[in-house]
C-alpha cells in the first residue's frame, strides 16, 4: 500500500476519533506550554493528525491524495521506501516550529491540522511540474501561478494576524518542501528553471 494512503488513513481515523473525544484532541493538539513545560514533544507531530472539522480534514487529505503519490515516488528513489514518510513528518515539524517558538509561553494558543506538511508536498510537486494544471475552486490554474497567489495570500493574512488559520505554517511548510527537494536532488532547480522558460498552458 502506498505510504500516501497510509498517512491519509491514519490521519482520517485519528481526526474522526478526536471529533468525538475532546480528551484525545487535547492530548494531540499543538499546545505550546505542554511542550515548553512538560516536554511533550510528540505534539510537534501529532497536531497534524487532528483537524478542526470534516471540511478541514477533507481539503488537506484530498490535496495529499492528488500530489502525495507523485512525490512519494520521487522521495522513495532518493531515500528508500519510507522516504516520503520522513519528508512528510519533517514537514509537520518544520512548518510548526516558528509558531511554537512565537507562542511557547502562550497558554491560550492552539494549532492543529496537516496543512503545513501538505503545503510542503504541494510545493515540492510544483518544482517538478510548474505548469501542471491545479483545480482551485473549479478554476484550473497552472501550478506555478497558484504557488505565487497562495504565497502572497498567506503572507498577507499572516501579517494581518486575524482568524483561526495558521498561515505561518503554510508558508514554512512550502519553504520546507522547496528546500528539502532541492537538497535531495540538485538537478531539480535547473529542471524547474528550464520548465519555467517554456510555459505550457
Amino acid at each position: 500500500m502506498p505510504v500516501t494512503f497510509i498517512i491519509i488513513a491514519i490521519t482520517g481515523i485519528v481526526s474522526f476519533m478526536a471529533f468525538k473525544n475532546s480528551r484525545l484532541m487535547n492530548d494531540l493538539i499543538l499546545w505550546p506550554p505542554a511542550i515548553t513545560r512538560q516536554r511533550e514533544y510528540h505534539r510537534l507531530v501529532t497536531y497534524g493528525l487532528v483537524h478542526a472539522d470534516f471540511g478541514h480534514l477533507f481539503f488537506n487529505m484530498l490535496t495529499l491524495y492528488f500530489f502525495g503519490q507523485v512525490m512519494e515516488g520521487f522521495f522513495a528513489g532518493h531515500l528508500g521506501g519510507f522516504g516520503f514518510a520522513l519528508f512528510y513528518i519533517g514537514g509537520l515539524v518544520f512548518s510548526i516550529l516558528p509558531t511554537y517558538v512565537k507562542n511557547r509561553n502562550n497558554a491560550s494558543y492552539r494549532s492543529l491540522g496537516a496543512s503545513g506538511a501538505v503545503s510542503a508536498v504541494l510545493f515540492s510537486f510544483i518544482l517538478l511540474a510548474p505548469w501542471q494544471k491545479i483545480i482551485v475552486f473549479v478554476i484550473p490554474l497552472p501550478a506555478i501561478i497558484y504557488a505565487v497567489l497562495y504565497t502572497g495570500y498567506s503572507i498577507f493574512m499572516d501579517r494581518r494576524g486575524q482568524g483561526n488559520v495558521n498561515h505561518s505554517a503554510h508558508l514554512w511548510g512550502a519553504a520546507y518542501g522547496v528546500i528539502f527537494t532541492l537538497l535531495m536532488d540538485s538537478r531539480v532547480l535547473p529542471y524547474f528553471l528550464n520548465q519555467l522558460s517554456h510555459p505550457s498552458f
